[in-house]
């Protein structure tokens, strides 16, 4: 997505405004389709004079002066003759972007919050200030406390910002904030439930649960939930943990839980309901579940619970549901898209919701033929080379047909092969038979796009109902998130409970990403917050030094956004300092 300015005469005067836009492809090539119309914004051109005494007010979360900065008049200038052929720059450091994550970091009220948790004591630095360090850091520039420590915070703004000079920043002192803050992560899930509900009115009707994994470096001996599993990162060389996430429908994560390497998926569903229901309370709360997550024991133990649910079904239910797949009453819900309710087949009181995807289908259907394609070749390999002796060790050829049948898993139930031998007076020889069972391989084209979804929920519209489990594609996102913007792996702490902090504060990383595409969205921007840091990290503040008759003055500015960024501060209603601030230190360092 991008911004474009466009021009229009009305009444013969040609005026311009702003659209925000993005490419899509058509039939035709790429297209530019209008996203939104951001019009022509007051005060874009003349910018409300905005100094760094302002910025520390929002900061630190004052309220506004009664007389406000804005209604005062501007101060006299002051005059002193300079040297232009001595003006220098000094100091330049990273702002944009991390006085956006400060103010998500206000926004959640998560100064607030680690204040009354985390009070001040004998520490020089207090651990709230160093738990708002490393999350910022996490959110701006992903990288380990020593990074942080030794390059990172140097190259920003925070030390004006929160008043903690860089040599106060160390990797001891961030580590033990991790220690500290790891405490109050029940407190933490409990805080940010309230405050969701205060900036976006969410009411968690809807929890969806899924569950991933990520990777330690090195052998992680201290930390007993480094264990080798299926590995969704594809490194299963590695130990790595299981991360559970719970969010709302619009993807703000509301808590995690950590299990061991090695626990498959099914069994995590009872233990994260029953800590949801702690934390909670029993509500009539709604979870979505992908099939990964969900057995018959499952089931059993949501109804004795009495909660409701909405969950995927393994593939092999299809075959229950044959006599529906091909008889009418299908309703479109998306393009390429239909659904149709049916009855349970045992008589329960449950929903099943059948569902099949054109593009699901073509897709599926490519990939199992590229299978069965790659298979049949090499299995008529290996009996070729057996029919023309080539292949006589028995052990070998049943070692590579099973190679094979593993490479080509999607395929490989498809497929019965045999082996035998024959001997005749001059040698033996190995027989492969193969047989493809056809109607394995009908049903499996048939099948192909095809899903059900199953829901104790009393609702009577399919639609509804599959629009509520698409959104599980919004954990899904918070996983990616997760993952490669803000930097979760690979995990290098050893201990557990390092390990376990490092991905809380991952964790609150995440609620900030997520709090600022649901702002983004609410002002009419789209749900792009990666493209908006991108641009914010252009913006930077710097000392100009002016050389005098007596002394050098050094002024501390920020850097003027360009012109699209205004538009999209302006609409989100963002303040940055456009004043120079002539003193060394902008904010009072903490001593």
């Amino acid at each position: 997505m991008y911004l474009r300015r466009y021009s229009k005469k009305a009444d013969g005067e040609e005026y311009g405004y702003w659209a925000l836009v993005e490419s899509v492809r058509t039939a035709r090539g790429p297209r530019q389709r209008v996203v939104a119309s951001i019009g022509k914004l007051p005060g874009l051109d003349k910018e409300e004079r905005v100094g760094w005494e302002e910025i520390a007010r929002i900061l630190n979360g004052k309220s506004q002066p009664q007389d406000s900065l804005f209604e005062k008049t501007e101060e006299p200038p002051s005059w002193a003759t300079v040297d232009i052929n001595r003006v220098s720059v000094e100091r330049l450091r990273g702002f944009g972007d991390i006085y956006l994550a400060l103010l998500l970091w206000q926004k959640l009220d998560f100064a607030k919050f680690c204040k009354e948790q985390m009070p001040e004591g004998r520490e020089a630095i207090p651990w709230s200030v160093m738990a708002c360090i490393l999350t910022v850091a996490r959110f701006c520039a992903p990288s380990s406390e020593l990074q942080i420590a030794e390059s990172w915070y140097d190259k920003t703004a925070l030390d004006d910002l929160l008043g903690v000079p860089s040599d106060r920043v160390n990797d001891d002192r961030l580590y033990r904030s991790l220690d500290v803050l790891l405490p109050h992560k029940e407190a933490l899930c409990r805080h940010l439930q309230e405050r969701y509900g205060e900036l976006f009115g969410e009411t968690f009707d809807f929890l969806f649960y899924d569950i991933t994994s990520t990777y330690l470096e090195g052998m992680a001996l201290g930390n007993p939930q480094a264990k080798r599993g299926y590995s969704r990162d594809s490194r299963p060389d590695c130990p790595q943990v299981c991360i559970g996430l719970v969010t709302s429908r619009e993807g703000l994560p509301l808590a995690f839980e950590i299990f061991d390497g090695n626990r498959t998926d099914v069994t995590t569903t009872e233990e994260m309901v029953l800590i949801m229901e702690n934390k909670y309370g029993k509500a009539k709360r709604i979870w979505v579940m992908d099939r990964g997550m969900v057995s018959e024991d499952n089931i059993e133990f949501m109804h004795k619970r009495g909660a409701r649910y909405i969950v995927g079904t393994p593939k092999s239910m299809l075959r229950k549901f044959e006599k529906e797949l091909l008889a009418k009453g299908w309703e479109e819900v998306h393009p390429g898209v239909e659904v149709k309710k049916c009855a349970s087949p045992e008589g329960s009181e449950e929903v099943f919701v059948l569902c099949r995807s054109e593009g699901r289908k073509e897709k599926e259907t490519a990939i199992l033929n590229r299978f069965v394609t790659r298979l049949e070749a090499g299995l008529n390999k290996l009996k070729e080379q057996a029919q023309q002796g080539k292949l006589r060790d028995r052990q070998k050829a049943e070692r590579r047909i099973g190679r094979l049948l593993e490479r080509n898993s999607r395929a490989a139930s498809l497929f019965d092969v045999t082996v035998t031998e024959t001997t005749t007076e001059k040698d033996m020889r190995l027989n492969i038979k193969i047989y493809k069972n056809e109607d394995r391989y009908q049903w499996a084209l048939q099948s192909g796009g095809n899903y059900i979804l199953r829901t104790n929920w009393k609702e009577s519209d399919p639609k509804t109902i599959w629009k509520r489990y698409i959104q599980l594609t919004e954990v899904e996102d918070a996983f990616r998130t997760e993952k490669h913007d803000l930097g979760m792996r690979p995990i290098y702490h050893r201990k557990q409970d390092r390990t376990q902090a490092h991905i809380m504060v991952c964790f609150l990383a995440l609620a900030m990403w997520r709090t600022l595409q649901q702002w983004m969205k609410a002002s009419g921007l789209g749900t792009a917050p990666r493209k908006f840091i991108e641009e914010m990290r252009e913006v930077k503040s710097l000392d100009v030094l002016l050389p005098a008759k007596d002394k050098t003055i050094r002024l501390r500015v920020v850097s003027t956004p360009s012109k699209e960024l205004k538009v999209l501060l302006q609409r989100m209603n963002i303040l940055m300092p456009n004043r120079a601030k002539i003193i060394e230190n902008v904010v009072k360092k903490i001593a």
